[in-house]
């Protein structure tokens, strides 16, 4: 199952024997059929066959559920205990958007890696000492992408604690705030 189209939204269907039916291929998939329509980057989503409830989030999970279980683990422990934390608290939806932009940053770096590569790699074949020429030309570069990562990371947490701030003033703006805090301050200003 690997084909690659961007057009239409994939429709897979769950049954309450828990099967999963492919609306365009007229199949049924398993699980593992689903991760490879994440991994070739298909727009597809899961629904309750009876209902028509969205379970793509929830397939998802059990995907990564799967993964974590088998082999080396991406979460650690206190990690997912973190982030349990995170559910029902004032800035979950913060850390989300938080969370899925830090993986779009790190995604970048990755594919700049993967294209710089090919680039070295072209026409010949790729020996130990290549390889460690590519990775010694490449710490000045991944020094700066990290830099770079770790500020924009730095600037999303400082935006989000401004956009905090902005929401309990707005929520509390009847309430006296204590002498010397600014009731509105300028946005980037404490």
């Amino acid at each position: 199952m690997t084909t690659t189209r961007n057009t239409a939204e994939r429709l897979i269907k769950k049954y309450p024997n828990r099967r999963l039916y492919d609306t365009e291929t007229s199949t049924y998939i398993t699980l593992a059929d689903v991760k490879q329509l994440v991994l070739d980057q298909e727009v597809f989503k899961v629904i309750d066959a009876k209902s028509s409830e969205d379970l793509t989030r929830s397939i998802l999970l059990q995907i990564i559920l799967e993964e974590e279980s088998g082999g080396l683990p991406m979460f650690s422990s206190p990690m997912l205990s973190q982030i349990i934390r995170f559910y029902g608290h004032a800035m979950q939806g913060m850390m989300g958007t938080y969370l899925e932009k830090n993986i779009q940053v790190f995604m970048d770096i990755q594919n700049k890696l993967a294209d710089q590569s090919k680039n070295l790699n072209e026409g010949r074949t790729m020996n130990p000492e290549a390889w460690s020429q590519f990775m010694n030309m490449q710490a000045p570069m991944m020094q700066g992408m990290m830099t770079s990562y770790i500020e924009q990371s730095k600037n999303m947490f400082v935006q989000m604690q401004e956009q905090m701030q902005t929401q309990t003033r707005s929520m509390f703006g009847g309430f006296p705030f204590p002498p010397g805090m600014p009731r509105n301050p300028e946005p980037g200003k404490k």
